[in-house]
């Protein structure tokens, strides 16, 4: 049988840094077993210390964490040493070796990649836009968007919108049903950047058939159960 690891994945932030460093390392070995323990926000040596006695009673336990506080990380470091716990700092030398490269001191903040910044606030406003000028809403004050797509139903207007909001870029996008459906101001501007999506002729009419069918099925079943209904009654 073989042995499974007891992995303790700790964080002083929410740990997505970390997961996805863990799950490109897991992938490496394919007979790895293991189970999962994350601990996020961990940010004093009593809540270390209740980690490593816990982690102390499995069976072939190893940490792996990414605590930017160096006095915080060095405790870590020592007490898994201590009680002979595999534990490996993720961050921490990349930092190190970064900060001589640069020859500036990190600033070790814990979360500093969720700094509530100017970039932040312009993804958030550029999300807002498009979901409300999403499927051809709002279009009286279209002109102030960065990007309008334009395409046929079905062409993942919607999604490519809401990729294009968490970049910053605030984004419209239009139906293309006839010939009415951009409006004049996009049409007669010279500076908007608008983007035609297109798709295939045969997967339109397939995804298109597809859906009548299951409409007129959802119908049917509906009618069905009004009938039903009616003689239960009766």
């Amino acid at each position: 049988m073989k042995n499974t690891h007891q992995i303790y994945l700790i964080s002083d932030s929410t740990g997505e840094t970390l997961d996805r460093i863990f799950m490109a390392l897991k992938a490496q070995f394919n007979n790895f077993n293991y189970d999962l323990n994350q601990f996020s926000f961990t940010r004093t040596e009593n809540q270390i210390s209740t980690i490593l006695s816990n982690a102390k009673k499995q069976e072939s336990p190893i940490i792996l964490y990414t605590v930017v506080n160096n006095k915080l990380a060095k405790f870590l470091a020592q007490e898994a040493n201590k009680k002979k716990i595999p534990c490996f700092g993720v961050l921490g030398d990349l930092i190190l070796n970064f900060s001589k490269i640069l020859n500036e001191k990190a600033t070790h903040e814990p979360s500093a990649q969720h700094v509530l910044d100017e970039d932040y606030y312009k993804r958030i406003e550029a999300i807002q836009f498009t979901m409300k000028h999403d499927d051809g809403n709002n279009t009286e004050n279209i002109l102030e968007s960065d990007i309008i797509l334009v395409g046929v139903s079905r062409t993942s207007k919607t999604p490519t919108s809401i990729y294009l909001a968490n970049k910053g870029l605030k984004t419209s996008n239009i139906p293309l049903v006839n010939e009415m459906s951009i409006p004049t101001d996009v049409i007669n501007s010279k500076s908007l950047c608008v983007i035609g999506l297109t798709t295939e002729a045969e997967r339109l009419f397939d995804i298109r058939r597809n859906r009548l069918n299951s409409l007129k099925i959802g119908e049917t079943k509906h009618l069905t159960t009004q009938i039903l209904r009616k003689l239960e009654v009766k």
